[in-house]
């Protein structure tokens, strides 16, 4: 049966969606959804079809968005999406992920929600904020939030969260426990004799390898890392990559050893594609070697960033792979990064990227 494409943008004026055939040659743009909210992920319900929009401020609070009809319509919910009184209300959702019928949200400053009923309520899954170490999390750049999800898909007790700067934190019981799973990450910017605590490692995003949910794969502030135990222990992969700091991580949709890479220059040398000229790197042996992929993309005065969220595969064969960046322009490839297209320009800042594949 012929298939589309839906790429799924989360943006600083809303969710936008690029669409296309199978052989995803030209792309359809739609959008701004979502009255335009500040929208920091996107994504959709691969069993369902459901595409859900998290993201919020201050001024309009927190929600979560919901269309059953791939874009053409959407409601949004709040839900129980708030701690009790007198903590730090929540300011915003960060990141969604559905697994087992159920759909997770991590919030602004760092939590963790749960909804059983696609959306429309929330219940505050408590353990991850009552661990010893909370009072102690620090915020990075972008503040305390929790970005990273990964629900494990053959254990649904199972869930790692990334949280920015606490670490890897990981739960075996649904989320009543936790246990902080950073050993072997660094902190570079600790004293000597402290760069590798048990927790405040500054986590820019996790990534599980398909069909093997104990490999993780992680793109830190300070280097990037594979985990073959379920995040026990990580070992560095960063030789052969022109930096060692970038943001997104997005794994091959079959091949547990392929994994995608977009390193940027440098936590301090403006946070942009190294030289000025874009590459997404790939490693088909877990990150014992990697190759960088530049036909298509721009050579020369390119001064994007790619954030924590912004890069992503479908599920088509071959994979193709995605990037959306800070100046609002998205790239594609139908060819698992061989090769590479502008899909959409003028956008507004993009903050997430994710795939849906749909009969046609």
């Amino acid at each position: 049966m012929a298939q589309k494409v839906l790429v799924l943008l989360g943006t600083k004026k809303g969710a936008f969606i690029l669409e296309s055939d199978g052989a995803r040659r030209t792309w359809e743009l739609r959008g701004p959804f979502c009255e335009t909210w500040p929208l920091n992920h996107v994504v959709a319900d691969p069993n369902t079809g459901t595409i859900y929009a998290g993201g919020g401020n201050e001024w309009f609070g927190p929600a979560v968005w919901k269309s059953d009809d791939l874009g053409a319509t959407w409601s949004h919910s709040s839900e129980g999406l708030s701690y009790p009184a007198g903590e730090e209300p929540v300011k915003s959702v960060w990141s969604l992920a559905a697994g087992d019928g159920a759909l997770y949200a991590g919030v602004e400053p760092a939590g963790l929600f749960r909804s059983d009923d696609g959306g429309q309520s929330w219940t505050h899954v408590k353990g991850l904020r009552d661990h010893p170490t909370r009072p102690d999390w620090q915020p990075g750049g972008a503040g305390l939030i929790l970005h990273s999800l990964i629900p494990d898909p053959r254990d649904p007790q199972r869930l790692w969260v990334g949280i920015s700067a606490a670490g890897v934190f990981h739960t075996a019981d649904g989320g009543d426990t936790w246990e902080p799973r950073n050993q072997g990450t660094r902190c570079d910017y600790l004293p000597e004799g402290q760069k590798y605590p048990e927790f405040g490692q500054c986590v820019h995003s996790i990534a599980m390898a398909a069909g093997m949910s104990d490999r993780l794969y992680q793109q830190n502030h300070c280097g990037m890392y594979r985990s073959d135990d379920g995040g026990k222990h990580w070992q560095s992969i960063e030789n052969g990559l022109p930096s060692s700091f970038g943001f997104p991580a997005a794994a091959h949709p079959r091949d547990p050893s392929t994994l995608y890479l977009l390193p940027l220059n440098g936590d301090s040398a403006g946070r942009y594609v190294p030289d000025g000229k874009a590459a997404v790197w790939r490693s088909r042996d877990g990150g014992d070697s990697w190759q960088d992929l530049r036909e298509g993309l721009p050579q020369q005065n390119a001064f994007f960033g790619v954030l924590r969220q912004a890069m992503a595969t479908d599920t088509l064969d071959r994979a193709g792979v995605y990037f959306g960046t800070g100046s609002g322009e998205v790239y594609a490839s139908a060819d698992e990064g061989d090769t590479w297209s502008c899909a959409a320009r003028h956008l507004p800042a993009i903050l997430s990227v994710e795939t849906l594949v749909v009969d046609a």
